[in-house]
């Protein structure tokens, strides 16, 4: 299988590699080539995560996603309806009512909680809620009209990460560092970052930025929100660094004897990647992960004194600190936005943690240089209903589960900034124009990195997979 990067991981099935192995075919000796070199009589393994070429030029060259994770409700942060306002707690009329995960539970329509306002020269409608974030519409590009298929958060988040409902395939940045590479050999070339174990981790859990059937060497190294954010990252005591590069090539040549007796074993060939690539994070991981490397300045900046949003704050800093040491893609999992009762309080309490260090992200990406080649992404799996989960008329109604139509918004990366596309309808519950599903996001997100989306693929137990499955389309009107 060939992904047109110039590098062949296939995946035989058992009954095909034992017959590759017997006839000594000529397929099989090419899908090992790729992941081999011969040299003084020695199996060397070739580093799959050396940077690679894209398809065609283009400035971009990481991707920061900002998980809302949960669904975020549209109507109380960017989509202003004021035809909900005038309808509030009226019955919901001539539209599904089983659009929501609780079926049982649909309420009359309900404005939001909060005020909104035209900012920037752009005059983009923002909630009140997002009073920093605000500052930056004119560098932002919103996309009122995604859509996805499911309503329950697993699936959902599996879709909008790989592009299938189901668990088991790989994710965005997978398939971004499968077939980019990375910039930095030191580091991880696919980072991610969740919240803190009270307020919980995406449902799917490593699913979500697991590589599936590539190789495991592609899947996203997630940094743990508490302690230290890798384990076994220091050298111990008792070992002296030769001690440890002695043990190394030991275990390197005995890993690289095996694989000359197994071809086409991606996992092993992984494997091998891996210990070398955690011996070279022992140097520099502790360094990118520092932050008391960065300025006064700088801290308050992402708010990271600022105890309401401390946590989300560092790790929007270490994203900005990753992608400049040439990390492919970071993936931010803020939990949870998962408003089904009192969304006046937790929506707010969400924005209050997450509205600042965002806005720092964007303003510090511009301030260095790096916007133009890191595009970032905002948004979750799903929207959320534009009626009341249940009869709760007063402060403390929630919305329901709503995929027929959400926002995301992206900034830098080579989207047109200061723009608005798609449109609802007056109640934010279909999607009028300019439809935008899960799959033509991610073929925009690969198209900013340089990639065309129905060019990178994997041939899986006698099928070519690529992200977008057999759709999407690049979403030319965002491009800058």
């Amino acid at each position: 299988m060939s992904n047109e990067f110039g590098h062949l991981f296939a995946q035989p099935s058992v009954s095909r590699r034992r017959f590759l192995q017997t006839t000594g075919s000529g397929f099989g000796l090419l899908a090992l080539s790729s992941l081999l070199a011969e040299s003084a009589g020695a199996t060397q393994v070739v580093n799959p995560l050396a940077a690679r070429p894209a398809h065609f030029a283009t400035r971009a060259k990481s991707v920061i996603w900002l998980f809302m994770n949960g669904g975020q409700s549209q109507v109380d942060t960017w989509d202003y309806k004021p035809e909900l306002e005038k309808q509030d707690g009226k019955e919901l009329k001539g539209f599904d009512k089983n659009t929501g995960f609780f079926t049982d539970q649909v309420g009359p329509l309900m404005k939001s909680p909060f005020k909104f306002s035209r900012q920037g020269k752009s005059g983009t409608w923002v909630s009140e809620i997002f009073p920093n974030i605000a500052k930056h519409v004119d560098d932002l590009s919103f996309i009122h009209s995604c859509f996805t298929e499911t309503n329950n958060h697993s699936p959902a988040l599996f879709q909008v990460n790989t592009g299938m409902s189901r668990m088991g395939f790989p994710c965005v940045g997978s398939w971004v560092t499968y077939g980019l590479g990375t910039l930095n050999q030191n580091l991880p070339a696919f980072v991610t970052m969740y919240d803190t174990l009270g307020r919980g981790i995406p449902k799917g859990h490593a699913q979500n930025w697991g590589a599936g059937f590539l190789p495991s060497i592609y899947q996203g190294t997630a940094l743990k929100p508490q302690g230290a954010p890798i384990d076994n990252l220091y050298r111990s005591r008792e070992m002296s660094e030769q001690q440890q590069r002695n043990q190394l090539d030991l275990l390197a040549r005995l890993n690289r004897r095996q694989l000359g007796q197994r071809p086409g074993d991606t996992e092993l060939a992984a494997r091998i990647e891996t210990f070398e690539l955690a011996y070279r994070m022992q140097l520099a991981a502790p360094e990118a992960l520092d932050l008391e490397r960065e300025t006064a300045a700088t801290r308050q900046l992402y708010g990271i004194d600022n105890p309401r949003c401390t946590h989300f704050a560092k790790q929007c800093l270490i994203a900005r600190r990753m992608v400049e040491r040439g990390v492919r893609f970071v993936q931010l999992y803020h939990s949870t936005w998962d408003d089904h009762y009192d969304i006046n309080t937790h929506l707010k309490i969400n924005c209050d943690m997450t509205d600042l260090p965002a806005a720092g992200l964007i303003k510090d990406l511009k301030q260095r240089g790096l916007l133009d080649d890191t595009l970032v992404v905002w948004g979750g799996e799903f929207g959320r209903t534009v009626y009341c989960q249940g009869k709760l008329m007063e402060t403390n109604y929630g919305r329901d589960h709503h995929p027929r139509c959400f926002t995301m918004w992206m900034a830098g990366g080579g989207v047109k900034p200061g723009t608005v596309l798609g449109e609802t309808d007056d109640y934010c519950y279909n999607i009028v124009s300019d439809a935008v599903h899960i799959h033509d996001l991610q073929a925009t997100i690969l198209n900013r990195l340089g990639v065309d989306h129905k060019r990178l693929t994997f041939k899986f137990q006698g099928r070519h997979f690529r992200l977008t499955d057999v759709s999407g389309e690049v979403v030319k009107k965002l491009l800058a």
